[in-house]
This record gives C-alpha cells, sequence and structure tokens, in this order.
C-alpha cells in the first residue's frame, strides 16, 4: 500500500511538473518569441511593457482556460467511461455538446448578444447544454432507476438530432452568422472576459473535488451494479451524482469556447495504460493530463503557421484522433468495460 502511494504521488508530481512547464513554453512561443529570463522579470518587476501585457493580457488566460476546460473534459470522459464501462463513450456522446451548440446557434441568428451583452453567448450554451442534459436523464430514468444504456442509445440519438438541427439553423443563416456560427463550432480558446476564465477555473476544481467523493464507487462500478450494491455503494445515488457532475462539467465547457473533440476520450485511455485504473489516481492525473494536452494543442493551434491562428478543436481532433488509433492498435486496449 505504501508503495502504491509513492507511486501515485511521484505520477502526480509527474503531471504537476508537464503542467508547469508546457505552460512556460507557452508563455514563450508565439508570433513574438519572449525568453524565459524575459517572463521572470516580467512576472517579479510588472513593468507596463509589450512583454507584459503580452504574457499577462494575452497568453496567460489562455494557458489558464486551457486548463480549466481540458481538465473538465478529460475529467468528464473518465467520470462517464466508469459509470457506463465503456471505453468508447466521451463527454459529448449523451447529446450535451449538442444541446449547448444549438443554444449557441440562436444567440448568434437572432443577435441576442446585442441586446444582452457577450455573456448571452455561454449563457445559452450552458441553458442548452442543461437543458438536453435533463431531457436525456428524465428519459432514462423508470421507477427511480437509471438506465445506463437507456441514457446512452437516447443521447447518440439526441446528439444526432442536434446536429441536423445545427445544420437546418446553419443552411437558413445569413453569411456573417453563418461565420459566427461555424467558427464557434470549430473551438476555440480566444476568451476575453476574465471573469469567464476565473470561473471555468473554479468550476474545474469544483468538479474534480465532487468526483473525488465517489472514486470508491466508481472502483466498484467497474465490477458491475451488481456486484457494486453489494460492496455498499448506493448505486443509484452514485451514478446520479456522477451524470449530474460530468453533464454540468461538459455543458459549461462547451458553452466558453466551443467543440473541442477528443480530449475526453484519448486522455483518459492514456492515463490508464500509465498511473492504471484505480480512479484514486485516474481522476486526477486525467485532470492534469487533459490539461497539459489541452495548452499544448492551444500552443500549435497559435504557432504553426503564425499570425494565423487555427481552431483549437481541429488540432486536438488531428493530434486526438491519431493518438487514440495508435493507442486503440498497438496497445490492444478492449473495446468493452469490464
Amino acid at each position: 500500500m505504501r508503495s502504491r502511494t509513492y507511486q501515485w504521488a511521484v505520477w502526480l508530481l509527474f503531471f504537476i511538473a508537464a503542467v508547469i512547464t508546457v505552460s512556460c513554453f507557452s508563455l514563450s512561443v508565439g508570433s513574438f518569441f519572449i525568453p524565459f529570463k524575459n517572463i521572470v522579470a516580467a512576472i517579479l518587476h510588472r513593468k507596463s511593457c509589450a512583454e507584459h501585457v503580452i504574457l499577462f493580457d494575452v497568453r496567460l488566460p489562455r494557458i489558464l482556460l486551457a486548463f480549466a476546460i481540458g481538465g473538465s473534459l478529460a475529467l468528464s470522459g473518465v467520470i462517464l467511461q466508469g459509470v457506463f464501462r465503456n471505453p468508447l463513450v466521451e463527454p459529448y456522446t449523451l447529446g450535451i455538446s449538442g444541446g449547448a451548440a444549438i443554444g449557441v446557434c440562436l444567440n448568434i441568428v437572432f443577435h441576442l448578444n446585442r441586446w444582452f451583452g457577450i455573456l448571452s453567448l455561454p449563457v445559452c450554451g450552458f441553458l442548452g447544454a442543461l437543458f438536453v442534459a435533463a431531457f436525456v436523464y428524465s428519459l432514462s430514468v423508470k421507477k427511480g432507476v437509471l438506465k445506463i444504456q437507456g441514457l446512452l442509445l437516447t443521447g447518440v440519438m439526441i446528439s444526432f438530432i442536434s446536429s441536423s438541427l445545427i445544420m437546418l439553423i446553419m443552411a437558413v443563416s445569413r453569411a456573417e452568422d453563418l461565420h459566427g456560427i461555424v467558427f464557434w463550432i470549430m473551438g476555440s480558446l480566444e476568451e476575453p472576459n476574465n471573469a469567464l476564465i476565473l470561473l471555468s477555473l473554479g468550476v474545474s476544481i469544483v468538479g474534480l473535488i465532487l468526483s473525488y467523493l465517489f472514486c470508491i464507487s466508481l472502483n466498484a462500478l467497474a465490477l458491475g451494479e451488481e456486484e457494486a450494491m453489494h460492496l455498499g455503494v448506493n448505486v443509484e445515488r452514485s451514478k446520479r451524482f456522477l451524470f449530474i457532475i460530468a453533464s454540468l462539467l461538459t455543458g459549461f465547457s462547451v458553452s466558453i469556447v466551443g467543440i473541442i473533440g477528443f480530449v475526453g476520450l484519448v486522455i483518459p485511455h492514456c492515463m490508464r495504460m500509465l498511473v492504471g485504473r484505480d480512479h484514486r489516481i485516474l481522476l486526477g492525473s486525467s485532470f492534469l493530463g487533459g490539461a497539459v494536452f489541452l495548452i499544448i494543442c492551444d500552443t500549435l493551434a497559435r504557432t504553426i503557421i503564425t499570425p494565423v491562428e487555427l481552431p483549437v478543436g481541429v488540432i486536438t481532433g488531428l493530434v486526438g484522433g491519431s493518438a487514440f488509433v495508435y493507442v486503440l492498435t498497438r496497445k490492444q486496449i478492449p473495446l468493452k468495460g469490464k
């Protein structure tokens, strides 16, 4: 037990160091390169210069947002894969992202931001995500029992319906509205509102803390619902709260930055290969691993063809999809949960 705890501590320290390393690298690179010694000087002296503005007004907010969103999506992936006992489930499988996308599309088409300000965009996205999550949940509850397979199938169908509705909205939208919808769907970490960035950090950390209240339940659920019940786990309460946590994390993330795929699918697989299947270490390592992955992808998105910035969702799709294909074919990940 002591050796296992030591291993877990080493892994957590490694991932924390990785977050710090990629963050420092992301602060340095860009269309304007800033050496590391200048970053330290800007932090210590806080002089109002060009480097200080680039670091604290442009790059650092993106890094903090990438940390929060990457951690939230990866954490949601771990939770949902544990609840469904299916390694192919990801945060967007249940149609929550589709609900958020419809909310944002309607906001753009009806120009609600002109009336209610820029915050109306994430608010509409979050309300759309909550509506779909509540709808899918209500359809899957029978006599107080949450039917996991029914929840999954309903979510997949809602996702397809949402995609069709989004395409319908895009087909009848004006050119300027269409551009905004497409740009949002591809995902971007360019968020000018610092309050939303701090709120994202708070939501992600609270979600991580709440998920650890159910880490033992997730370990028991991996054996099956009947076995978990015999081990003293309140299965229905655990499934309900875990679904709510994952839904809120996913809905909030999508409403802020758009649809950023593969983080919640690839990172949990990679973390299981590195640290094992025990959720006491898997939750934290996946959170930090998702943060590292999204910070790297965002850095690539804004530097790979500088000064043009690519949507970060494109980079996560290319990098994450390629990584998942490699892991699936080379490492022989089982397609069915145990």
